[in-house]
């Protein structure tokens, strides 16, 4: 019974999670008429802010002092926080510049970058099914290609920007708040630096727009942590293939509101590029699901042979007489 109800609170914090970053599209343009530039830059520094409250009512300091004295770690913290600015700084932009749907593909197609970059980085080795699934996406990008007039390149930066930033991160080791808190002490220095020369030139909306606009700048930290912090908390409850399937409601809520809401046209060409699209991530899917299926199989199977030797060797130790009674 508890095991069932941590599930469903982990199911919960996912959604909520998943739900909050496919929700985006609508908070980015109440920011206007802040550039992309002003709301990145925000982000960054109410994101510490955000993040040092986390580690204050966590209580979890004692890894500073460990991450100072290691100079690699400190690197690629640095690189995590250049590729991670680059990608919120595109996302903000593609949002209010009306390619709600592009960006939406980006995280559809990333999961095929990160096995992109498995196999050319990692030599990772893939499956019958994950080279068909990458041979689909790569004809869904020539399709779009053709559809578009033009590579997806806001698709194709936004995937290659965060399987860059997730690659490192696995390098880097820490854990979701950490993290978070490490990656926001990089950007807030120039985030700060650039707020102070634009608010100099009087280019920023911060104190020209209103106190409401003013107010809603300054939620970018909580609005950026608040999933982050949901994601943690689901991560611990459910296990990875089921947090797997629930990536995809991000963009799929994503690529909706570009639909429905923002009314972005969808030719016939770009229907049939995301359907190869969605096509590929569901033989991603299967592929996992039936590999899982088939590790837990021969796990309850190798837990099975061994209780079966055990009780083969305990019969035998009873059987067999003692040095005493041949004596």
């Amino acid at each position: 019974m508890k095991q069932r109800n941590e599930q469903r609170s982990g199911l919960v914090y996912a959604f909520g999670a998943y739900g909050l970053w496919g929700l985006f599209p609508l908070y980015w343009p109440l920011l206007e008429p802040a550039g992309a530039g002003e709301i990145l830059a925000f982000r960054m520094v109410w994101s510490l802010v955000a993040a040092l409250v986390i580690l204050l009512v966590l209580r979890r300091w004692s890894w500073i002092r460990t991450l100072l004295r290691q100079p690699r770690r400190l690197a690629a913290i640095g690189l995590a926080s250049a590729v991670i600015s680059v990608n919120w700084g595109l996302y903000i932009w593609a949002v209010n510049s009306g390619y709600v749907v592009e960006a939406a593909l980006g995280y559809f197609i990333n999961p095929l970058v990160s096995i992109a970059f498995g196999v050319v980085l990692l030599r990772e080795r893939l499956r019958r099914v994950q080279w068909a699934a990458v041979g689909v996406g790569t004809a869904a990008v020539v399709v779009l290609a053709i559809g578009y007039g033009r590579l997806p390149w806001i698709a194709l930066s936004l995937a290659f920007t965060f399987g860059t930033y997730s690659l490192v991160k696995k390098r880097v080791g820490l854990d979701g708040p950490e993290s978070f808190a490490a990656e926001t002490a990089v950007q807030f220095l120039p985030a700060l630096g650039y707020l102070l020369f634009a608010g100099a030139d009087g280019d920023l909306t911060f104190a020209s727009e209103g106190l409401g606009h003013a107010l809603l700048l300054t939620t970018t930290g909580v609005v950026t942590a608040l999933p982050l912090v949901c994601f943690g908390a689901s991560a611990v409850r459910l296990p990875l293939s089921t947090l797997g399937l629930m990536q995809y409601l991000a963009p799929t809520f994503q690529f909706l509101l570009g639909v429905l809401v923002f009314h972005e046209s969808m030719p016939s060409e770009r229907w049939a590029g995301f359907s190869l699209v969605w096509l590929a991530l569901a033989m991603l899917t299967w592929d996992a699901l039936h590999t899982a299926h088939r590790g837990r199989l021969a796990a309850q199977a190798a837990a099975g042979a061994a209780a079966t030797a055990a009780r083969t060797a305990d019969t035998a130790d009873i059987r067999q007489p003692s040095s005493d009674s041949r004596s």
